[in-house]
């Protein structure tokens, strides 16, 4: 699986993408029909301190698998996408077993 961070409007940071790209070789791991993860950390609008954005795409077979999250930090946010995209791969992947058996 290849990995694409990107940081938009803001500077890098090389922990927080070796955070991110860890989590996402774990999930690469665990499912291994999953292709390629693109990420996007950006700064949103919010005067409430919630304006660290993280989205996560996985190019799977099928549609693909979206998440965002607004959060107060960066580690927060991307941990929370992290697990809603294993919630979304563990359904996918028991589509996939369903339509194995009926076969």
């Amino acid at each position: 699986m290849t990995v694409s961070i990107q940081y938009i409007d803001m500077p890098e940071s090389e922990s927080l993408s070796a955070i991110v790209t860890r989590n996402l070789h774990k999930l690469a791991h665990k499912y291994q029909f999953i292709i390629r993860g693109d990420v996007y950390f950006k700064l949103g609008q919010g005067t409430d301190g919630n304006d660290k954005i993280c989205e996560i795409k996985l190019s799977v077979p099928g549609p693909q698998i979206f998440a965002k999250t607004i959060e107060n930090n960066f580690e927060k946010s991307a941990a929370e996408n992290i697990g809603d995209l294993e919630r979304q791969l563990r359904k996918r992947k028991e589509k996939f077993n369903r339509r194995k058996k009926a076969i």
